[in-house]
């Protein structure tokens, strides 16, 4: 009995310090803590160089951290963990700022302190991580990325206004209206888990639409702002973009090419001469609105409306 007790105990022991091992703060050493070892000593030492003249300048206290793996959690969560755990900033003025990179996970952070929110903004530091960082973290210039990073952030805190984010990509992301917008930081899981539930629920309904008569249409134009916005949450904008593209051509030529197969067929005449017609299972009849769905059990399907943005300054690479 003992000893059951005690391989219990030590099970629970093991299992409290391996979840907390994945959310660990780790020591605060200087300002820049390159725990992921992705920087050069040069480079180091002159952001070190660089972010202490600003602080005795301006009393802003920005720190990088860079760590090997988030090991699960969500960039946003262990920022804010950091920030909190170091008391990033001056006392009383909240004016710290921590950039932190997480290489394997391919993820970044811009955090900012309460009082540095009105100069440093989400949407600037969203630009400073897309168009600054994000094209030399893909070429694998780690130390290009992160001093230019830090580079802008000071740069906009010392002026007040943004400096000019040149760059090929750069440019090419703040032509585009639709840049600023982003989804919200997920973890691989949760994305699957999210993109099964929302494309579960309006995937379906497109099927329904694409083989029925009639309501088929109604239920295409019904689900275009569907596809336009949920998507958002799990694939991004550009990728919510292609979906909503895909799915305007593709449920027209679907349900086009299916009306010339005979059960489509025998399915419409069904609706017009008996009101009412079988398609895999389902009964559909005839209304004035075009038609509605139900089980043998006498269920029907209906749909609902709804919202989702995000933004803030979170990015991958």
């Amino acid at each position: 009995m003992r000893t059951t007790l005690r391989s219990a105990i030590a099970a629970c022991m093991l299992l409290v310090a391996a979840q907390a091992a994945g959310t660990d703060v780790p020591y605060l050493t200087g300002r820049v803590n390159d725990n992921a070892e992705i920087l050069s000593e040069a480079t180091r030492q002159a952001l070190t160089e660089r972010l202490k003249a600003h602080e005795e300048k301006t009393t802003n206290q920005v720190v990088v951290l860079t760590v090997p793996s988030l090991e699960g959690e969500s960039i946003e969560g262990y920022a804010e963990a950091v920030f909190k755990a170091w008391k990033l900033g001056q006392k009383g003025k909240d004016n710290g700022i921590l950039v932190v990179v997480a290489p394997n996970d391919r993820r970044m952070r811009i955090e900012v302190g309460y009082g540095l929110e009105g100069t440093l903004p989400d949407v600037v530091a969203g630009r400073i991580i897309r168009n600054v960082m994000t094209p030399r973290f893909k070429t694998g210039d780690y130390n290009g990325g992160v001093e230019a990073g830090v580079n802008a952030v000071l740069a906009t805190l010392e002026t007040g206004e943004v400096p000019e984010l040149a760059g090929g990509a750069g440019k090419g992301e703040e032509s585009s209206p639709l840049s600023h917008i982003q989804g919200p930081d997920l973890s691989i899981i949760e994305r699957i888990l999210i993109g099964a539930f929302i494309f579960g629920i309006i995937g379906l309904f497109t099927v329904i639409g694409v083989v029925t008569p009639g309501v088929g249409w109604f239920l295409y134009f019904f689900l275009i702002p569907f596809w336009a916005m949920f998507p958002i949450i799990v694939v991004g904008t550009s990728g919510a973009l292609y979906l909503l593209v895909t799915y305007l051509v593709a449920f027209p030529v679907a349900k086009l090419m299916l009306k010339k197969s005979s059960w489509y067929k025998k399915a419409t005449k069904d609706l017009h001469t008996k009101g009412h017609a079988s398609i895999g299972g389902f009964s559909v009849s005839s209304g004035g609105s075009g038609g509605s769905w139900s089980s043998g059990g006498g269920s029907s399907f209906s749909g609902g409306g709804g919202s989702s943005g995000g933004g803030g300054a979170s990015g991958s690479w």
